[in-house]
């Protein structure tokens, strides 16, 4: 899937646990511990927002209503206060902008904050202008119950962590008023009316509790509910046209992997019959995928469906980048690599090819390159989701048609498959020689403004030689394989991997073998 993004996978990336009063328990989504720490860098900046315009419009205010009255002095210890809450919280957002953050310090991070918030609302409240008589103490709801209660819906702490800050936070009214008191400012008597006239804050707090608990439970719903078959939902890694990709963990062997989920809604489905013939045909695709045994092919470890419908593929989690991201990063690769990385890729579909199965979509962002054990440089062909079989049900469409999605990707597509033609092993042949020219070149066989414009150009037009947009040195045979692979008519090309594969060793260019991938993974991407 085009934004599947097995790459740059650090071997021990796991979320982080989340842990309940008992200290144990199951994980919490490591995505949804990133949104709250989001969610936390919004509130930091609505914070700093209302601390500067609060006071200013409050200052504003009292001129209005009394502007004989106005006067510089009443810039006093709530402006102070306010000052600093303002650069504590544009801090907090700068800091968590800065860099990614352990989602559970984060969590404990803003517990902080919205203690020290209370204290500053606190002090803005009770540091007011002195009074000369005592002042008269009825219940009351500050500003401190809310925002306990927002901090418990929109940042998922431990609800016996919230009830620990939210105790200090609600105390921080009656402190204030103690402060007040001491200072000379408000006469509030004994300590007890301080207590009686914040109690609401208190019955917020168990509310705020509730909440939390709520939100936990939910949490742990997700988790539980992500897990598929004999694996765990890790974090998300990418999002594409069939659906979504997460790092996955086996629950008994602890082995890592990648999870495809397909939810119910992707299918695009008008009716039951074509939602269960789409089920139907995914469960054809990947017990054929599943058969292949390629050493260059992602290996598929299960598949199935969840009681909601959704259906998941379970493959292996690579360590690594797919070509597309290799080129952009370093532009053209010498022919000698791409060679021997397109020799690769002619294994895996040889062996798709001999099963009667069509990838319907080799592109850059689909041959993924990394480290396999020892070898480096080493080639996986992923997203089998668009395979078809070419042998007796080769009449029938793939999961992807049924669903409603267009095979292929337009820059690599085959004419015969733009034009809805038959199709077999040669036009995944064809993709392969965009993406060798790709890899040349760094640029498209074919540049256009739009996908219908492409499909065009690469049903008309006779592409340019490799050789002729790029400055890097190409070989005249290696200009002949590419361009052969890039013949209009299927006839005209190379009739099978295998063939192709012989015609790639044949070209006279120095050999790229493991000590030169060694060599260039170790400079560029150090384990």
């Amino acid at each position: 899937m085009p934004d599947a993004k097995l790459i740059g996978l650090p071997a021990n990336d796991t979320p982080p646990d989340f842990q309940t009063a008992a200290g144990h328990h199951r994980q919490f989504p490591a995505d949804l511990l990133r949104q709250a720490s989001h969610r936390l860098q919004v509130l930091a900046l609505i914070g700093a927002g209302l601390w500067l315009i609060g006071p200013l419009l409050a200052h504003l205010a009292f001129y209005l209503i009394t502007p004989a009255n106005a006067r510089p002095e009443q810039f006093g210890p709530t402006d102070i206060v306010a000052a600093v809450a303002f650069l504590m919280s544009l801090g907090l957002y700068l800091y968590l902008r800065a860099r990614e953050h352990d989602p559970q310090f984060i969590i404990n991070l803003g517990l902080g904050y919205m203690v020290a918030s209370a204290g500053a609302l606190a002090l803005m409240f009770h540091l007011r202008a002195p009074m000369t008589g005592p002042m008269d103490v009825s219940p009351m709801i500050s500003w401190i119950g809310p925002i306990i209660l927002m901090f418990a819906a929109l940042v998922p702490g431990s609800p016996w962590k919230l009830f620990l800050a939210g105790v200090v936070a609600a105390s921080m009214d009656p402190l204030g008023m103690v402060i007040s008191q001491a200072t000379g400012h408000y006469q509030y008597g004994p300590f007890r009316n301080a207590l009686v006239m914040h109690y609401p804050s208190y019955l917020l707090l168990g509310v705020a509790v509730v909440i939390s608990r709520v939100v936990t439970r939910l949490g742990r719903q997700v988790a539980r509910e992500r897990e598929m078959g004999s694996y765990r939902l890790g974090e998300l890694l990418g999002r594409g046209g069939m659906g979504e990709v997460y790092r996955a963990t086996h629950r008994m062997l602890a082995r890592p992997a990648a999870i495809k989920l397909i939810h119910p809604e992707m299918l695009r489905a008008r009716d039951k019959k074509s939602a269960d013939l789409a089920i139907a045909r995914f469960r054809r695709e990947a017990e054929a995928a599943a058969q292949l045994r390629s050493p260059h092919t992602v290996e598929l470890y299960d598949f199935g469906e969840t009681e909601d419908g959704t259906l998941y593929f379970v493959m292996e989690l690579l360590v690594g980048m797919d070509l597309e991201t290799l080129v952009r990063r370093e532009g053209p690769l010498p022919q000698e690599r791409v060679i021997h990385i397109i020799r690769q890729v002619c294994e895996s579909l040889q062996e798709a090819h001999a099963s009667g199965l069509v990838h319907r979509d080799i592109k850059p962002a689909n041959v993924h390159v990394g480290r396999v054990g020892l070898h480096h440089d080493f080639v996986k062909v992923l997203d089998l989701g668009l395979v078809k079989s070419v042998g007796p049900s080769a009449n029938q469409d793939s999961m992807a048609t049924a669903a409603g999605l267009t095979p292929g990707t337009p820059a690599y597509m085959a004419p015969e498959l733009a034009l809805g033609e038959t199709v077999d092993g040669r036009s995944d042949l064809y993709a392969l020689g965009c993406v060798a020219y790709y890899l040349l070149t760094g640029q498209l066989v074919f540049e256009a403004a739009t996908g219908l414009q492409m499909i065009a150009r690469h049903i008309q037009e006779i592409p340019v030689p490799p050789s002729q947009r790029t400055e890097m040195p190409v070989a005249p045979e290696l200009d002949r394989v590419v361009l052969a692979c890039l013949a209009k008519r299927p006839e005209d090309r190379p009739q099978t991997a295998a063939e192709l594969d012989r015609m790639l060793a044949d070209v006279d260019v120095a050999p790229w073998g493991e000590e030169e991938a060694t060599r260039w993974w170790s400079m560029h991407q150090p384990a």
